[in-house]
Parts: structure tokens; C-alpha cells; sequence
């Protein structure tokens, strides 16, 4: 299998592991994986996996990825080891621990018999209940990848190796190995119950991983299976959700769930889209609103054009973004990353001073007091807890995310979001609706009808939304747009084209200075509309101005909530827009914003991003424009709106889903929920490790007589790893 052993430096990006290596585990007893289905590791996300197996790397059982369901039958796998391991290892727990309660006979057995007990009801247990353990322990040896299961496996198999020659061949054994009777001591119960406890371990770390899905699968199971389609002669068929295509008119009964994305055709009904928003309040749908695929109608009747449909609908890409997110890695991973590396090398360094520092300067036996502290540090310093601090936290995170409509592209953008304190927002679609609408349109010499077909045959030409909001409007009056011809469109300022044999220039103030036409006579009309927040366009024919008109963008109910909360929290927010001064000023005051950098051209917006981050800011952009992307990107955390331009969220690290600004104070409260829990996650795992590894050595030991056994070393591995699990699990809870 090739894999690049660069891990000191960062691990490899991706490593495809081949369905047989994958199923040489005995997780796996699971065979076969689901259709589709793919599997990562929760400490290395860049393995990938189309069958449940063990991470080449660390060992892990291998978990299903956002989105593939869990499969029951690794945990059916370990809950049967499990109780086989505790029915085996209690009687030898009673058999070896009687003589330390002053019980040297037990129903008449003799101590050699005890030895032989103890070594037919442990033997099962290292190989059957533990095989899992020693076949992750042989990958890592083979695969050059030391991991927690190299200390586990060197524990267990040293216990077990010594305490077949205690029985088998005791002579061998010199007087410093013996007992004080003259016996040879065994640790079969040491073996069994390590095993037991990692296996223990392993099943509630299985459970609890399976739980991080859970958003994920939630969302699966909010999305019909099937559609009632609309024939060409009205009458209605009911069809798998497969066969749904685009341009399929599709009827939606009161109480049925909505089967893809789409538009609404006719009828009037109230949506229920908690599932993407969060928010209860159901939502008022009419002819021509956009409604989303899994949520629910109310008690209308809809009919509706389907423009969405399989891979392409938002709950699909829900599910692909925070899948693909899930096997990112933090930067705060890579401190975890480069201790993991040398940390077993770390360890088993320890081991062996602590054997000979025994050895030399420890008490009568001195080789079994050598032997068993090194087993127990071999046992306690296992790293799992450390690489499953960050992963396993960012995983659950985003699947909270999710569930409020917040979607992360990366766990990078989870750490980012935590520093950010200036927020700059675009206007046209991120603080208002997107959907402007003509307001005022006044002309000289020439007939406003005429005037206004002349404007929208040019605007027709063009995806702006201010260009849509004329054209509607002039096809509300019942006009028809002019055809026009020589169409060109100047980026950030306006458009240009010939109708009838006449010249049309359409845009900016100053898009027309440039083109020399005068503009002054309407500039104190426009500057009333500007003051009122209304975007002025002019316009000219033939090089002379012939009008002016105003378009007004309504500013989104949440808008002001969402600016006030981000102040309170100590965020700047900054407005850059390509509007006029005049306008976003107007706009500014209305919300309370801190900054406005206007009249921006699109390529420069960028340019405004990077100078903000140049005074030390951290700095996210929110937008949702093709425009808006190049300054996403720029940005330390772009935050695009989900109901923008597909290339808007593909530069962006967070996608609000439903484009509400709110959703931007509840990514950064999320952001610092998560960097907390990974920083407890942390400091619980190193201080574990600091405090355990000093124990399990012995220095407790000339001052007060204690030492750790290797079972107790056991079961606090196992715990720690737990812990950290159950930790990160808290964060599902998290209101946000």
C-alpha cells in the first residue's frame, strides 16, 4: 500500500486504503460496506475506505463519513469480545489477586494449578477477544506507523509471553524473578484484563462516533422517496424521486414534504423550513417563490416547476459539504499531529529506563518490579486521547452547524472564525432581499413608455439585478423590451447597446461622465433618491442624458438583529459596495454600521480585503455575488449566502443556507464553543499523559510504596479516550 511517511511535517492528504487491507481487520467481521458508503479514520481523515476496517496509521477502527450509515455489526463484533473477555477474565482476576487478600487456597488448588487455570482461561482472551488488538498492533509494525496498539500490543504480548514460560518452564527462570516464596509470578490476569478494557474502549469509542452522524442522518431521512408528477393532460402520477427530471411540473398536497428544489407555479401555501433555517415560523409560499427539496407544505395545495433535482438540490449538497468537511484537519491538529509522531517513540524510551532504572535500583525481585512498571507505562501512555482532542470535536461541530444552516467547508474555517473581529459585508444581496425593485423613473424628451423599453431592451442583456428590476417592471406595464444589438456591459459600472439605430448607455453616474455625456441637470433628483437609500441609474441616448431611474433593494428583516448582535460582541462590521456614497451611507445609518467603503469596483473588492487584513485585522467577508468571490477568498473566513451564486459558496469557508446575517454571530459563537472543547480535550489528554506516565514508572514509589498496576494503567487508557469522546459529544448541545 503506498503511503507517503511524511508525518512529522503534516500527514499525507489523502491515503486510498485497498478494500482488502482494509478487511483484514476483525471490526472486521464486517465484510461487506454499504452501497455508496465510505469510511475515514476520526484521527486521520485523509484515509478513506469504501469497507469498515482499521486506519493503517493509527490503528482505529474506521468510521462511516457524513451521510453513509452506521453499520451495527463492528459494534455486534466488539460487544460479543467484550463479554466473552469479562466471563474469562474474572475468574482470573480471582484466581491471582486471592493471595494478595491472604487467600492462598482456593477449593484445594495447589499454586502450579492456579498457573495452568489461569493460562487456559487467559490464553482465549489475548487471541480471541484481543485479536483485534494484536492484528492493529502487527499493521502498525509492518506499516512502520506506531501507534497507541504498538504500546498495547507490547504490553499485552510481554505479560503473556512471560507468563507462558512462568508456567511451562519455571526453571528457567533465576532467583531474582521469584517470589518471595520461590514461586514465579504470572500476569495472565495483567493480559486478560487489558485486553478486556481495550475492547471495552473501543465499543463505546465506536458508539459514540456513530453519534456524530447524526445530523447528517437526520437530514437523509427528511427527504421523500417519492413525487407526485403532473402528466400533459393535468391528471397526476406518483414517481420515485429518481425519476423526477428537470422542467417536471410537480403537484404538493397539504402536509407532503417538498420532493426537490424548484419554484412555485401556482397556488398559495405556508412552508415549514426549520430544517434548513432553524427558525419555526413557517414561511408564506406563492407563484413564483423558490421553495427547497425535504421541507414541508403546510396546508395548501402547490404546484411547482422542479429546477433542482438528485445531486444538484441543497439537501444533497448539505450533505456532500460537511461530509467533505469532516475529513479536513485544523490547523491546531498539527501540534497533535508532530507529538503523535515521536510520541510512541517517547514512550517506549520511558519503558525501558523504567525497566532498567528498576533493574538496577529497585527492590527484591527487581526484574519482575523492572518488567511489570514498564508494561504499565507501555499501557497507560497510549495516545488516543491526544489525536482524537481536535477531530473528533470539528466533526460534531459541523453536524451542529448543519442543523441551524450553517455549513462549514473545512475545519481550517472553524478554528479561523474564532479570531475574527471585522466582518465586511456586500449589500445587494447580503444585507437586502436581492430583489430590487423600480421605485421612480423620470425622463426628458422622450416618452417614458418608449424610454423605458429602450432601457430594459438593454438591461435584458444583462444579469445584474438592478438590469432584472427594470425589465420587470417594464413588462408589468405591458411594454415589450427592444431588441438591441452591439451589447456591451463595463463591469461594476453599466451597459451599452444599439436599438432602432439608437445609441443607449445605461449605468453609473460616473459611466456615463466617462463616455462624456453630461449628467450634471440630474444630479440633485438623484441625490434625493440616494439619501432615501435608492440606487440611482442613468441613462442616455444618443450621447445626450435622457433620464434617470431608482431601484430599491428592501433590506432583509434580519439584517438589523444580525448588525446589532455582531457590535455587541465586539465586531466591527464594514460595508463595501459598489453603490454610491450617497446610498450606502443612507443604508449604513439605517443598520448602525461601523464603516462604509462604497462605489468599489468588483475586481478591487478584493484589493479593500487585503488592506484590512494589512492593518491586523481578521477579517471576514460576507457575500453572495459571482463578484463577491475573489474577495471570499482574500478573506481570512468568507462567508457566502446560500441563496447566491454557486461560485460565491465554492469560495467561501461558511455557507449561510438561507442567507440570513444572523447566521454569522452563530458560526462565531459556534467557532469558540468548539476551540474551547478542543482546548479542554487537550489539556485533559497531555495532563493524563504527564500525570500518568510519572505513576505508572514508579517515582511515587521511595516516597510512598505505591505503584500502578498494568490493569488499572488499562483502564484509565481506556477512559481517557472516553472522556475525550463524551467531551466533544457535549458540543451537540451547544445553543448557538
Amino acid at each position: 500500500m503506498e503511503q507517503r511517511k511524511n508525518f512529522p511535517d503534516g500527514i499525507p492528504n489523502k491515503i486510498d486504503v485497498p478494500v482488502n487491507t482494509m478487511r483484514a481487520s476483525s471490526a472486521a467481521a464486517v465484510s461487506v460496506a454499504p452501497r455508496a458508503a465510505e469510511y475515514t479514520c476520526p484521527m486521520h481523515s485523509q484515509i478513506r475506505s469504501p469497507a469498515p476496517g482499521n486506519c493503517p496509521i493509527c490503528g482505529m477502527a474506521l468510521v462511516p463519513v457524513a451521510g453513509a450509515p452506521q453499520d451495527d455489526r463492528e459494534i455486534d463484533n466488539l460487544t460479543r469480545r467484550l463479554w466473552v473477555g469479562i466471563a474469562l477474565s474474572a475468574p482470573v482476576i480471582v484466581l491471582a489477586m486471592s493471595p494478595m487478600i491472604g487467600i492462598h487456597d482456593i477449593v484445594g488448588l495447589q499454586p502450579a494449578s492456579t498457573g495452568w487455570i489461569q493460562f487456559a482461561l487467559g490464553t482465549p482472551v489475548v487471541f480471541w477477544v484481543g485479536w483485534p488488538i494484536l492484528l492493529k498492533f502487527w499493521l502498525s509494525l509492518r506499516h512502520a506507523s506506531l501507534n497507541m496498539y504498538t504500546l498495547i500490543g507490547l504490553g499485552v504480548g510481554l505479560a503473556y509471553l512471560y507468563s507462558l514460560v512462568a508456567v511451562f518452564s519455571p526453571g528457567l527462570f533465576p532467583q531474582v524473578f521469584r517470589e518471595h516464596d520461590g514461586s514465579v509470578g504470572t500476569y495472565f490476569e495483567a493480559a486478560a484484563v487489558i485486553v478486556t478494557l481495550v475492547i471495552l474502549g473501543d465499543l463505546l469509542q465506536t458508539r459514540a462516533m456513530g453519534q456524530t452522524n447524526r445530523a447528517i442522518q437526520e437530514l437523509l431521512r427528511l427527504a421523500p422517496n417519492q413525487a407526485w408528477r403532473l402528466r400533459d393532460d393535468g391528471s397526476e402520477e406518483q414517481v420515485s424521486l429518481d425519476a423526477v427530471a428537470v422542467g417536471n411540473l410537480l403537484r404538493v398536497k397539504p402536509g407532503e414534504k417538498i420532493p426537490v428544489d424548484g419554484t412555485v407555479t401556482d397556488g398559495v401555501s405556508r412552508i415549514d423550513e426549520s430544517m434548513l433555517t432553524g427558525e419555526p415560523v413557517p414561511v408564506v409560499k406563492t407563484a413564483g417563490d423558490k421553495v427547497t427539496g425535504a421541507t414541508i407544505n403546510g396546508n395548501g395545495s402547490l404546484t411547482m416547476r422542479a429546477e433542482r433535482v438528485g445531486s444538484a438540490t441543497l439537501l444533497a449538497k448539505i450533505v456532500h459539504m460537511v461530509s467533505e468537511a469532516q475529513r479536513t484537519r485544523a490547523p491546531i491538529q498539527r501540534m497533535a499531529d508532530i507529538i503523535a509522531a515521536y510520541f510512541v517513540q517517547v514512550v517506549v524510551a520511558i519503558a525501558v529506563v523504567t525497566a532498567l532504572t528498576w533493574w538496577f535500583l529497585g527492590p527484591e525481585p527487581r526484574l519482575a518490579y523492572a518488567f511489570i512498571n514498564a508494561i504499565a507505562v507501555l499501557i497507560i501512555a497510549c495516545p488516543c486521547a491526544v489525536g482524537l482532542a481536535t477531530p473528533i470535536s470539528m466533526t460534531v461541530a459541523m453536524g451542529q452547524g448543519a442543523r441551524v444552516g450553517i455549513l462549514f467547508r473545512n475545519a481550517e474555517a472553524i478554528e479561523r472564525m474564532r479570531d475574527v473581529d471585522t466582518v465586511v459585508v456586500d449589500k445587494t444581496g447580503t444585507l437586502t432581499l436581492g430583489h430590487p425593485a423600480l421605485t421612480g423613473f423620470i425622463v426628458q424628451g422622450i416618452a417614458e413608455d418608449e424610454a423605458l423599453a429602450l432601457v430594459a431592451g438593454v438591461e435584458q442583456l444583462s444579469e445584474h439585478p438592478i438590469g432584472v428590476a427594470i425589465v420587470e417592471a417594464a413588462k408589468a406595464r405591458g411594454l415589450t423590451p427592444g431588441k438591441a444589438g452591439a451589447f456591451e456591459a463595463v463591469n461594476g459600472l453599466g451597459v451599452q447597446a444599439e436599438i432602432g439605430g439608437k445609441r443607449l448607455l445605461v449605468g453609473s453616474r460616473g459611466f456615463l461622465d466617462q463616455l462624456g455625456v453630461d449628467t450634471r441637470s440630474w444630479e440633485t433628483r438623484a441625490e434625493v433618491w440616494r439619501v432615501q437609500a435608492k440606487t440611482v441609474v442613468f441613462f442616455a441616448i444618443d450621447g445626450v442624458a435622457a433620464g434617470i431611474a431608482a431601484v430599491a433593494d428592501p433590506i432583509k428583516d434580519s439584517t438589523a438583529e444580525a448588525i446589532a448582535g455582531l457590535k455587541k460582541s465586539g465586531v466591527c462590521v464594514v460595508m463595501l459596495t459598489g453603490d454610491s456614497r450617497a446610498t450606502a451611507d443612507a443604508v449604513a445609518k439605517q443598520l448602525g454600521i461601523d464603516e462604509v467603503i462604497a462605489e468599489v469596483l468588483p475586481q478591487d473588492k478584493a484589493g479593500h480585503i487585503k488592506r484590512l487584513q494589512g492593518e491586523g485585522r481578521k477579517v471576514a467577508m460576507a457575500g453572495d455575488g459571482i463578484n463577491d468571490a475573489p474577495a471570499l477568498a482574500q478573506a481570512d473566513v468568507g462567508i457566502a449566502m446560500g441563496t447566491g451564486a454557486d461560485i460565491a459558496m465554492e469560495s467561501a469557508g461558511v455557507t449561510l443556507v438561507k442567507g440570513d446575517l444572523r447566521g454569522i454571530a452563530r458560526a462565531a459563537a459556534l467557532s469558540r464553543a468548539t476551540m474551547r472543547n478542543i482546548s479542554e480535550n487537550l489539556i485533559f489528554a497531555f495532563g493524563y499523559n504527564a500525570i500518568g506516565i510519572p505513576v505508572a514508572s514508579g517515582v511515587l514509589y521511595p516516597a510512598f510504596g505505591l505503584l500502578l498496576s498494568p490493569v488499572f494503567a488499562g483502564a484509565a487508557m481506556a477512559m481517557s479516550s472516553v472522556s475525550v469522546v463524551t467531551n466533544a459529544l457535549r458540543l451537540s448541545r451547544v445553543k448557538i
